[in-house]
C-alpha cells in the first residue's frame, strides 16, 4: 500500500513501514480467518434461507407488536445459528449488561445461589449480583452469589469447583465470561468452555449454564450452545449486530430459560407476544447477515495491534501467536499515560468525532474512572473501531472493533503515532 494517504491522515513514514513489516508476517493468520469468516457467513444465510425471511419481515409493528413476523423470524433465525429451540432478540433489551442481568434475574429465584466458576464476573455485573451494593441486585432478592477463582495458569479450579457444587445444593445457575473484560486473563475457546460445562452437568445436571458471549460470536465455528450451555447472551452493539443494529440484545438457549426471560423483560403472561419492533428490523437482519465479515475485520485489527506492541515490549494478552476467541486485544502500559495516548489515538481515527480529545471519567458501573474512545455510528457501539480501560493498575487498555479491516489498520497505527508523539514509544 503506498504511504502518502497515510500521510495525510497522519501517518508518519516510519510508523507506516512499521506497520508493514508486522503485516507482511500475517498473512496466512489473515487467510484462516477468512476462511471461518466464510463457513459463518453461509451459516447465517443457510439459518435466513431455512426460516424464509421475506420483505414482509422488514416491515415492523407498532403498539403492542402482536403478531410481529420479522420479530418471530429474527428470533427463530438466532435459534438456528446457535442450535437452540429458542432466541429473544429485542431492542427493548438495552444493552450487554441488561441482557445478562435479564437473563439471571428471570432464571434464578428468592433462596438459588448463583455460581461463577471462572472468577470475578465483568465490572457492570457487580451491582447486579449485589457483590457493590446496588438496588434491585439479586442480593437484594435473597439470591446469594459464589465464585471459584482461576488458578494462577489461568485454568479451571476443577476440584475447587467440585467442592462448591457438592457442598451447596442451592446453586441454580452456573454463569461463565468467555471474553476476558478488564481482566488480563486468557478469554475462554469454546472447546474449553465445553469442557467446564461437561464438567458441571456430570456433578449437577439440575444447574444452568450461562455463557455470556460478548465479543466471542462468529470468532470461532461453533458457539457455546454447541457444546451444552443452556443459554448464550450477548448485546447487539457488539459481534451479532453487524455494526448496523442500532440497540438490542439477545438471549438464545432451552426454550424454558428464554421464555423465563421473555416473561421478565415484558411481564408474567405476556413474554415474547408483545415489543414492537418498529422500524428496527432491516438493520438487526443485515446486520446479522454482515456480522461474520465484520468479525472477522476486528480479529485482524486485534492481532495486528497485539504483534505491533508485543514487537515494542509490552505486554500484550493474547500474544502476537495465540489463537483467538474474541475480538478484544488486551496491551498493558504499566502507565495511565500510555493509556491515554491509545485512546486518543484511537479516536483521532474515527469517522465520528475524529476531533474530540477522550477524557477519563466517573463512568456508572465502574469503581475506577475510565477513559473510552469510540468516534462510532451508534453511541457505544464496540464492534466498531474502540478502545477502553480503566484508569488503575496494570494500566491496561482494551482495544477491539473494526468495521473494516482497512479502517482497524488505521486505527492501530494512529494509536502507535500518537505514542510516538508523546514520547512514550521510540521505534528503532
Amino acid at each position: 500500500m503506498e504511504s502518502k494517504i497515510y500521510e495525510e491522515l497522519g501517518i508518519s513514514k516510519e510508523v507506516f513501514e512499521f506497520g508493514e513489516n508486522i503485516l507482511n508476517s500475517l498473512k496466512d493468520r489473515f487467510a484462516k480467518i477468512d476462511e471461518t469468516a466464510e463457513y459463518n457467513q453461509l451459516k447465517v444465510l443457510k439459518a435466513m434461507q431455512e426460516n424464509k425471511v421475506s420483505e414482509a419481515c422488514l416491515l415492523g409493528t407498532t403498539g403492542y407488536g402482536y403478531n410481529d413476523l420479522g420479530r418471530e423470524t429474527l428470533e427463530a433465525v438466532y435459534a438456528s445459528v446457535f442450535h437452540t429451540e429458542d432466541a429473544l432478540v429485542r431492542p427493548q433489551i438495552t444493552c450487554g449488561t441488561h441482557a445478562l442481568a435479564l437473563a439471571l434475574m428471570s432464571n434464578l429465584r428468592p433462596g438459588d445461589v448463583l455460581f461463577s466458576p471462572a472468577g470475578k464476573p465483568y465490572d457492570t455485573l457487580e451491582e447486579v449480583i449485589g457483590i457493590r451494593p446496588s438496588k434491585g441486585s439479586l442480593k437484594e432478592y435473597g439470591i446469594e452469589y459464589v465464585q471459584t477463582d482461576l488458578l494462577s495458569d489461568g485454568s479451571f479450579d476443577y476440584d475447587r469447583i467440585k467442592e462448591v457444587l457438592l457442598s451447596n445444593d442451592k446453586i441454580r445457575l452456573a454463569t461463565i465470561q468467555r471474553s476476558k473484560g478488564y481482566q488480563t486473563r486468557p478469554t475462554f475457546s469454546v472447546e474449553r468452555i465445553g469442557e467446564l460445562i461437561k464438567f458441571i452437568k456430570e456433578l449437577r445436571p439440575d444447574v444452568i449454564c450461562m455463557v455470556d458471549n460478548c465479543y466471542g460470536e462468529f470468532v470461532q465455528r461453533n458457539e457455546p450452545t454447541d457444546v451444552g450451555a443452556d443459554m448464550v447472551v450477548g448485546s447487539l452493539i457488539k459481534n451479532p449486530g453487524g455494526g448496523l443494529a442500532p440497540i438490542g440484545g439477545y438471549i438464545a438457549g432451552k426454550k424454558e430459560c428464554v421464555e423465563n426471560a421473555a416473561f421478565r423483560l415484558t411481564s408474567p403472561g405476556l413474554g415474547k407476544e408483545v415489543g414492537a419492533s418498529l422500524g428496527i428490523l432491516p438493520q438487526f437482519y443485515q446486520g446479522f447477515f454482515l456480522a461474520p465479515t465484520v468479525t472477522a475485520s476486528a480479529l485482524k485489527g486485534a492481532i495486528f495491534a497485539a504483534n505491533i506492541y508485543e514487537k515494542l515490549g509490552f505486554a500484550v494478552i493474547p500474544n502476537g501467536s495465540e489463537e483467538r476467541f474474541d475480538i478484544i486485544q488486551a496491551v498493558t502500559f504499566g502507565k495511565p499515560e500510555g493509556v491515554i495516548a491509545f485512546c486518543e489515538g484511537v479516536q483521532a481515527a474515527a469517522p465520528v468525532d475524529s476531533f474530540v480529545t477522550p477524557e477519563p471519567w466517573d463512568m456508572p458501573g465502574y469503581d475506577a474512572q475510565v477513559i473510552m474512545a469510540a468516534g462510532a455510528f451508534v453511541s457505544g457501539s464496540s464492534i466498531e473501531l474502540s478502545a477502553d480501560g480503566p484508569i488503575k493498575e496494570p494500566y491496561s487498555v482494551f482495544f477491539q472493533g473494526g468495521l473494516t479491516w482497512p479502517h482497524a489498520k488505521l486505527g492501530i497505527l494512529k494509536t502507535l503515532q500518537s505514542l510516538v508523539n508523546k514520547g512514550i514509544v521510540v521505534l528503532q
